[in-house]
């Protein structure tokens, strides 16, 4: 029997999770976690692929919006559950979910459609590009003081429930998603997810805790971490794992800090992933006691090149004829003239002589701001077609704030 790829029924959910389970190694997820998977999923945005009645192929899309460059929130499909079972690879199914779905996307208005990858290597072939990165930081808290700020001593600390915190700390987060191009909106149900404590994943550490910051009787940040103890023949070396932690004003965001910094027993703090220009490695004397590393992030993927590129704004004033390829989404193919500046921005198709060649995936990595054109460029990734073309495009394409995913999906 051929394989069958079409839209995700509602009775068909338990067997497109497990056919998603088994593709990520098979360890079933907790009961909470499956619930708030399934409460989560946009049904009507699955695909599924049957081979004689077995679910073989997966691929799924949440509804969000994505802060851009100028602040804008823009509609985007963010691609999740995506997965082959071994016994059907190299028969083209990926191949036939990512062109079905973008399709889907381009059909619903999206301009974009990100996503985040367990490999990187498969999706560029699809056009996506990195657009963000993490910073992950293991910090020295036994070598490095606790930050401090004046007025720091002004900011009221409480340790509350997590759960019960949780609209306090959405008001804090929804304040700042338009501020920094990447974040995103979050729908409803989405609050659920940072406070999901997972006992069999907690590794050794104790339950979720959540501690929030007010200042004149408003909360004004918050931080979510557990503590993992443990010790040496000199005495307790517990580690503090940060699981995200947010404030509206400097003052706030240091007081945070300087409580993670001083929780008893331990000598430590880890942090997943914090934006690339995070203040914690200034709030401290020496950074190199911070341990920081970068990693990709989020992956952008144009699928309306013109509307995407007209959804955001530029940092300098841009005219630049964009000369882009996409085999994989053949309507973006051709010349496209994009003029813009700090107010907005036209993107439209043109005959006229282009200033730069590139791929759409290459696009995707610049579009947030967070890599250069002229980076890209120095990688052969990007042509220079009209000398001044490359040096204009790639200021104007830069962000003042650093673009950054606060979380996976």
């Amino acid at each position: 029997m051929a394989s069958e790829l079409r839209t995700l029924r509602d009775a068909e959910w338990d067997d497109w999770s497990d056919a998603l389970d088994r593709a990520f190694g098979g360890v079933p997820p907790s009961r909470e976690n499956r619930a708030l998977r399934r409460a989560l999923t946009e049904v009507e945005r699955g695909l599924a692929i049957w081979d004689d009645g077995d679910c073989v192929g997966t691929a799924g899309a949440f509804s969000f919006g994505l802060t851009v460059p100028g602040g804008a929130e823009v509609p985007v499909a963010g691609v999740t559950a995506v997965s082959v079972r071994a016994t059907h690879r190299r028969r083209g199914l990926l191949r036939s979910m990512m062109r079905r779905q973008l399709g889907d996307v381009r059909e619903r208005g999206e301009p974009l459609a990100v996503l985040t990858a367990s490999e990187p290597a498969i999706y560029g072939r699809f056009g996506y590009g990195p657009a963000t990165q993490d910073m992950e930081l293991s910090v020295d808290t036994v070598r490095l003081p606790a930050p401090d700020l004046p007025g720091v001593e002004d900011v009221r600390l409480r340790l509350v429930d997590p759960a019960a915190a949780v609209a306090d700390c959405e008001r804090v987060y929804a304040r700042l998603v338009p501020g920094r191009p990447g974040m995103l909106a979050r729908r409803p149900g989405w609050e659920r997810l940072p406070v999901l404590d997972e006992p069999g994943r907690r590794d050794g550490a104790g339950v979720l805790q959540c501690v929030v910051a007010e200042a004149a009787g408003e909360v004004v940040g918050y931080a979510r971490f557990a503590v993992k103890p443990s010790h040496d023949h000199a005495g307790p070396t517990g580690t503090v794992l940060v699981r995200d932690v947010e404030a509206l004003d400097p003052v706030g965001y240091a007081a945070l800090w300087g409580f993670l910094f001083g929780i008893d027993l331990t000598t430590s703090v880890s942090v997943p992933g914090r934006p690339v220009d995070d203040a914690l490695p200034h709030l401290v004397p020496d950074m190199r006691r911070c341990g920081i590393r970068l990693e990709e992030s989020l992956f952008v993927r144009p699928v309306e090149v013109g509307a995407a590129l007209a959804a955001r704004t530029y940092r300098t004033p841009v005219d630049v004829v964009l000369a882009v390829s996409d085999p994989f989404c053949p309507w973006n193919e051709g010349r496209w003239r994009l003029s813009g500046d700090a107010e907005g921005a036209v993107c439209e198709r043109t005959t006229a002589p282009a200033g730069l060649a590139l791929s759409v995936r290459e696009l995707g990595s610049a579009y947030l701001g967070g890599f250069a054109l002229s980076a890209l460029a120095a990688a052969g990734r990007v042509r220079e077609l009209r000398p001044g073309a490359l040096t204009a495009a790639s200021r104007a394409f830069g962000s003042e704030v650093a673009p950054w995913l606060p979380h996976g999906f």
